[in-house]
């Protein structure tokens, strides 16, 4: 084991979204071995700020949109949207899901029009509400959401895959009735991939933990893929290993089984 790749919420934080001491003493001592740790996130990086002590090295947020760097709070790669395609998937989006409403994420703040309703404690310092659907695509953003309070996040995922495939990358990280699209072929295993392709570690190398169908990329791309005991049912199915769930460290259980502590 050369780099242990980990999602954040439903993954490495408790649902109350801190770290346990626990989880940050396995990291820390990865690390003192020799692997480095690696946050995949659906997450901006403005989140990834604000986490809790022992959290330090590289982040790939915006589900492999955004290649960032904790401690120098620097973005060192960035993969936007091309707004022709977001406008064709919101197009299409708003005749298959009535009622359904956009934002975009810039990896500063949250864009979003009136029909947009979804809100996160954590995004109101970067909340920027907008007049029309027209004002999503004035700056470059990384994301686009789609939210629709009468659909889970599956339907929004099988609706988006039905009208609108290969226009956009579409997943979810399990918000309800969240759809996020980013750039065709951006996601976190690609971004993982190149990330360790620069440091010359393998994907044998990697172990890799999730809980939601936008970490089913990291877990089959990794040697191994270990699904928490709290993930969405297609993840439990696709990974390697199972560990216990995030509110019992799973993360820090197996990190210490694999480390032999």
């Amino acid at each position: 084991m050369k780099l242990i790749a980990t999602d954040l919420d439903g993954t490495l934080l408790r649902n109350d979204r801190t770290v346990s001491r626990r989880t940050v003493t396995a990291l820390r001592t990865a690390v003192e071995a020799g692997v480095e740790v690696v946050f995949v996130t659906a997450r901006p990086p403005r989140f990834v700020d604000t986490l809790a002590d022992g959290l330090v090295g590289t982040a790939i947020c915006s589900n492999g949109a955004i290649v960032y760097d904790i401690g120098s709070r620097e973005v060192v790669r960035s993969h936007p949207l091309a707004v022709d395609a977001a406008r064709t998937v919101a197009a299409t989006l708003r005749e298959a899901v009535p009622g359904v409403g956009f934002g975009v994420e810039t990896g500063h703040h949250v864009r979003y029009e009136p029909a947009y309703v979804l809100r996160m404690p954590e995004d109101a310092a970067a909340e920027v509400p907008v007049a029309g659907p027209d004002d999503l695509w004035t700056v470059p953003f990384v994301k686009l959401l789609a939210h629709s309070a009468d659909h889970s996040a599956d339907e929004m995922l099988a609706a988006a895959e039905a009208v609108a495939a290969g226009t956009a990358q579409f997943t979810h990280s399990g918000g309800q009735g969240l759809l996020e699209v980013s750039a065709a072929g951006v996601g976190k295993a690609g971004a993982l991939a190149a990330l360790c392709a620069g440091r010359a570690v393998d994907a044998a190398d990697v172990v890799a933990f999730g809980d939601m169908p936008n970490d089913l990329s990291i877990l089959r791309w990794a040697g191994i893929g270990c699904a928490m005991g709290n993930a969405h049912e297609a993840v439990l199915a696709a990974a390697d290993r199972r560990t216990l769930t995030n509110e019992q460290d799973g993360v820090a259980a197996a990190v210490e089984s694999l480390l032999g502590f």
